[in-house]
């Protein structure tokens, strides 16, 4: 009894140990944003003891706290970055949710229907994949700006959209391969139709698969960076490439880059919290066979 109760605190101190040291960059990140800059670059660091301030936020989104609470005042400043925050959750939520519609259509063809070539075009989308963003960055210029798309919504969540594609068809094809073929088979004698099967059928048991893949379109879109730089110039512009300009002939604006940063996790972690119920069960669909 005793030997079984030591275990389970070792595991359990292991586990609290192992889950400080993942999480103490983010705490350190988050804790710069409310330091002021003295106590930024104090040694040794100060990880507790120091007096929080709203100053960074309030010049990166116009955030200040006084007596009456928490007021929000949009700024006009170098650093005034609300509406970037904006344009990077509405292109990953539209990105997510076009490249999610695409590969869930295109993953089930390829999980369901038999055709010439099907394992030469899998193949095909896993090598899209592997090839280096940098790669196409410089054509998809030229591109885009003969089609008028640079500097758009458009042009930002298509590429972001293209982006995510090939992983998320590979992860969707995964998860409708692990639906058994035999579901199908019997609701088309039953005298329902391919689509039928599809939506009513299928879709609602890989629900799990859909919320896992859309979490990684969504933080794959909202991290990216090489496109988002340059596809876009001064009227739109993402958290990554923003980030950048914090970066001054002065100096860099720790503070302020901070309150960025900790700011920036927050749609990342709603998005998973909202799609929670089905992550886990995407995430484990596969792991046992009957």
């Amino acid at each position: 009894m005793n030997g079984s109760f030591s275990t389970r605190m070792l595991r359990t101190i292991a586990a609290w140990v192992v889950v400080g040291i993942f999480f103490f960059p983010i705490y350190y990140w988050t804790s710069v944003a409310f330091k002021h800059g003295n106590d930024i670059f104090n040694r040794p660091p100060k990880l507790f003891a120091f007096t929080p301030t709203f100053d960074n936020f309030q010049k990166v989104f116009g955030i200040s706290l006084g007596s009456g609470g928490i007021t929000v005042t949009p700024g006009g400043g170098n650093f005034y970055m609300a509406p970037r925050v904006w344009d990077s959750i509405f292109i990953a939520t539209l990105s997510t949710v076009l490249a999610v519609a695409i590969a869930t259509l295109a993953a089930y063809a390829l999980s369901r229907m038999n055709f010439r070539g099907r394992h030469s075009f899998v193949g095909w989308v896993l090598s899209t994949r592997m090839m280096p963003p940098v790669a196409v960055a410089v054509p998809m210029f030229f591109i885009y700006k003969n089609f008028g798309l640079i500097d758009t919504y458009t042009g930002m969540v298509l590429i972001h959209a293209l982006m995510n594609l090939p992983l998320a068809v590979l992860l969707m094809k995964s998860f409708f391969d692990d639906i058994p073929s035999e579901i199908d088979e019997s609701a088309i004698v039953d005298g329902a139709s391919r689509f039928m099967i599809f939506r009513r059928i299928v879709l609602p048991m890989a629900k799990g698969g859909i919320a896992a893949t859309a979490v990684l379109c969504f933080i794959f879109s909202w991290t990216e960076f090489l496109f988002a730089l340059t596809l876009t110039t001064t009227s739109l512009k993402t958290v990554p490439v923003v980030s950048s300009t914090f970066v001054t002939s002065i100096g860099t604006a720790w503070g302020n880059m901070a309150a960025l940063g900790a700011a920036s996790i927050i749609p990342a972690f709603i998005f998973i919290l909202l799609v929670q119920k089905h992550l886990v069960r995407g995430l484990t669909m596969g792991s046992l066979k009957q």
